[in-house]
């Protein structure tokens, strides 16, 4: 039996959220799955060695509308690929028309898709949860989760010297957007405040974007330089064999607090300017909010009111 999952939301965050929904189909059906997403999702560079995927398969659209499955004639490229791999079910987790016409003429006898015309005010996860649920009758679902190669792991930890005695911290600053990144200053005064307690290492993880390099640079230049290991210049690839060893994450509302929480680690979010759900859809997510919110979502604007003593609280809890 061959089954295809269509994902078709940008960006490595989304297809992590929908992991445990795309598991659930395939533990129903006791087969890996293939996936159709993006390619700035980047899945082929974190989903390799995750049993239950099967192939990934790219959709090839963007934001200036020529890419290669775009328009009328990129959806005739896309049937007569899809066409090609015989599926036998798809499950589309949008309510696109064009996906479903896609999908039908494609061949595929089992669709199963969002109730179509109805994509106006869709929760990411729970519109997901009761589509699997009317659908297949799942009701329960696992967290989020990645599998990588173990010898991967274990050559990081040569690689980066990382000590079972230190307390690892994979620290996320980066963030797609400006409202998302947490200033400098908070981090290292979070910082100042563990390592009087424990004996740290830190792994500094970020884009090449030049806000983000800022935020790095400064870290990197503080007192705590000794401690601070980038790991700006890895692939995402290469990054998560490192994230595997770490204890415990901290992270902005970026595609590696996503990441570490998949791969099992406590993650600390950092919610400044996203609605609350992309930080704790996982029971391996731990949320900070702004001072003086109850809530977070767009247009908080709350980056500089993450207050360092609560990820320090935080963090101590997770450990004990």
């Amino acid at each position: 039996m061959k089954i295809l999952a269509v994902q078709n939301r940008k960006g490595i965050g989304d297809t992590v959220i929908f992991l445990p929904f795309i598991k659930a189909i395939s533990d129903k059906y006791s087969a890996p799955i293939d996936i159709l997403v993006r390619e700035n999702s980047k899945a082929e560079q974190f989903l390799m060695d995750t049993k239950y995927i099967n192939k990934i398969h790219i959709l090839a659209r963007n934001d200036l509308s020529n890419g290669k499955h775009d328009g009328l004639f990129g959806a005739f490229k896309l049937i007569k690929y899809l066409k090609s791999k015989n599926f036998d079910k798809i499950f589309i987790f949008n309510s696109s028309l064009r996906f479903n016409l896609i999908a039908r003429f494609s061949g595929i006898k089992e669709i199963f898709q969002y109730p179509l015309f109805n994509k106006n005010k869709q929760h990411i996860t729970g519109t997901a949860k009761l589509f699997l649920e009317n659908t297949l009758n799942i009701k329960s679902f696992s967290d989020s989760n990645i599998e990588i190669n173990k010898i991967d792991t274990e050559l990081a930890k040569t690689k980066f010297n990382i000590n079972k005695d230190d307390l690892n911290i994979l620290m996320g600053i980066g963030g797609s957007g400006p409202t998302k990144r947490i200033p400098a200053k908070i981090f290292i005064k979070f910082i100042e405040k563990i390592v009087s307690a424990k004996k740290c290492k830190f792994f500094l993880a970020t884009g090449k974007n030049e806000d983000e390099q800022k935020i790095l640079k400064e870290i990197i230049n503080s007192k705590f330089r000794d401690l601070c290991i980038s790991l700006d210049d890895l692939s995402i690839k290469d990054t998560l064999p490192v994230i595997q060893n770490c204890n415990v994450a901290v992270c902005n509302d970026t595609s590696f607090s996503h990441l570490s929480a998949a791969l099992g680690i406590n993650t600390i979010t950092l919610m400044a300017d996203t609605p609350l759900i992309y930080g704790s859809y996982s029971s391996k997510m731990h949320p900070i909010i702004p001072d003086g919110e109850t809530d977070v979502t767009h247009n908080t604007m709350g980056k500089d009111r993450i207050n360092p003593d609560k990820i320090f609280e935080k963090l101590i809890e997770i450990l004990n």
